[in-house]
């Protein structure tokens, strides 16, 4: 066959395969945009790239930790990232989990990190956990919480402070034992009342 033959012989296929019309199915009805979200829903497309890159599959084990850690370390500890074992066949058991604890905390947690582990296992039913590790990475216990209200001081607190602090001559020193007091103060109003 020679080649002129071969592409008359194609041009009608040529032809036809970009003549057909644009969409020959409906097009699909958009996404409406005015409705309600939730933030995590929202936020969920941005968290979870930066999870996996901590080693997390899914956000599980940071939102209910509080359920997941035996107590006091549901309080004085939190999830910093999972690290898993570097070998041929990608399994999805004996990660390393490494916690960041509050201050002073860190003793009791390598303590109990069998302990802790154990419950994670228990809670997602199989092997997910083998070590607990500390993280270098500071954790001050009840950063998640509600904010506090903060009191303000009468006009008798101020005037008795700053009555006590007025002897001072340094200015800064002045001024934050004032700030002291005026917390010192509103601490025991609280503790009586």
């Amino acid at each position: 066959m020679s080649l002129a033959a071969f592409d008359l012989a194609l041009a009608p296929l040529a032809t036809r395969r970009y003549c057909l019309p644009m969409a020959e199915k409906e097009l699909p009805e958009p996404k409406r945009r005015n409705k309600t979200l939730s933030v995590a829903d929202v936020l969920s497309g941005a968290l979870d790239p930066v999870l996996k890159k901590r080693g997390f599959a899914t956000r599980d084990i940071i939102t209910h930790w509080r359920a997941i850690a035996p107590p006091p370390y549901d309080a004085t500890t939190m999830p910093d990232k999972l690290t898993w074992p570097r070998s041929a066949g990608h399994s999805h058991e004996g990660a390393v989990l490494h916690l960041r604890c509050g201050p002073g905390q860190a003793l009791f947690v390598q303590h109990a990190a069998p302990e802790i582990a154990r419950a994670v296992n228990r809670y997602f039913g199989y092997h997910l956990v083998n070590e607990v590790k500390l993280s270098a990475a500071p954790f001050t216990p009840g950063s998640g919480g509600k904010p506090q209200n903060k009191r303000q001081p009468s006009q008798n607190e101020i005037a008795r402070v700053g009555a006590t602090v007025d002897g001072v001559e340094d200015a800064e020193l002045r001024e934050a034992l004032r700030v002291l007091g005026l917390a010192l103060s509103s601490r025991s109003d609280q503790k009586r009342g």
